[in-house]
């Protein structure tokens, strides 16, 4: 007979988020909820084998798969246990995703190039999942590269709380920065949360991966500057921001990035950067590196995640996440005392 709860599985692409979404879910229920008994592993070749130890017949499974470094083992893992799922007739798949790799390859920006986003959401849906639960994807346009279900949360009101709870007494000079043109929405959206000012970073590039100016657009003087984004990579474009952002008289100035991808030079940047402190949330999981960072933070994603799934799983609106009211009461014990009534 079906289990009256949603059951967790996970691969090797953030277990730790895993664990922490089936302990948060255990005190939702009232009762222990753990991930699903499983093998992850890789034969010789490094091809990838999944096995399943318990019974999933009938079953509302949820994978919990970043598809982040490396990439493409994580999407194999991801594909490989929908379908041992799908063979084992579990009655529907929903795949969490807090990191969608590829979904910087959202269109053709040369001739004879790829569309990977669109390449991997066939797969995803040609593997047996019907449902993808994912995190402030790239561009919200790659919703529509699937013919199946996609609830894109927002970290946006994690961090609007976040930002009223360590800002508190000096959100009057507090202004949101994008850091291009291209990530306005994103940052207008959190600046209206938290009821302050808008500037723009407008960056021009010689050659990918390489920025050849910038220019501030808005008075920052004086200001306490929030750089936000979605991704952060080498961290190139952020640390010259912020070095940007000094020069033009800002006092001091932070980041919150949805995804902090961090690869290649990029703590050794961050920790040597004009930034005071730079905010993730745990959608990729943090390197030793990214951890001894003195001023790298990360910030809880389970809550959300955990409402989310319950959420899909009893049929309830999944949007009503998108209100940092909504999240308050969920994430208290970090932020007590906050009031977005």
């Amino acid at each position: 007979m079906p289990s009256p709860d949603p059951k967790l599985i996970s691969g090797n692409g953030n277990r730790p988020l895993a664990k922490a979404i089936a302990r948060r879910m255990s005190m939702h229920r009232g009762m222990q909820i753990g991930l699903v008994d499983a093998r992850v592993e890789r034969f010789n070749d490094q091809e990838i084998f999944v096995e399943v130890f318990e019974n999933v017949r009938g079953e509302d499974m949820f994978i919990i798969q970043s598809t982040s470094n490396p990439a493409n083992d994580n999407l194999m893992e991801l594909l490989i246990i929908s379908d041992a799922l799908r063979r084992s007739s579990a009655s529907r798949i929903t795949a969490v995703i807090p990191y969608f790799g590829y979904a910087r390859q959202d269109r053709r920006t040369k001739a004879r190039t790829p569309i990977s986003a669109k390449l991997v959401a066939n797969l995803i849906a040609n593997s047996g999942i019907e449902r993808v639960l994912t995190m402030d994807l790239h561009a919200a346009q790659i919703q529509g590269f699937f013919d199946i279900p996609v609830d894109n949360l927002y970290a946006s009101p994690i961090f609007a709380l976040d930002i009223m709870h360590y800002f508190k007494g000096g959100m009057d000079d507090v202004m949101v920065v994008s850091p291009d043109v291209g990530g306005v929405a994103r940052a207008r959206e959190l600046a209206q949360r938290i009821k302050a000012p808008l500037s723009i970073v407008d960056k021009r590039r010689e050659k990918v991966g390489e920025v050849a100016e910038m220019t501030v657009i808005g008075d920052v003087t004086g200001k306490t500057c929030i750089i936000v984004d979605d991704i952060c990579d080498t961290a190139g474009t952020l640390c010259k921001a912020a070095e940007v952002l000094i020069g033009a008289g800002a006092t001091e100035v932070h980041a919150y990035i949805t995804h902090g991808v961090l690869s290649g030079p990029a703590v050794e940047r961050i920790t040597n950067s004009k930034l005071k402190s730079l905010v993730i949330t745990d959608s990729i999981p943090p390197t030793e590196a990214i951890k001894a960072c003195k001023n790298i933070r990360i910030v809880p994603t389970a809550p959300m995640f955990t409402q989310a799934i319950l959420n899909i799983w009893n049929g309830t609106s999944v949007s009503s996440l998108f209100d940092t009211a909504t999240l308050e009461p969920i994430y208290e014990p970090l932020y007590p005392g906050l009031d977005f009534q």
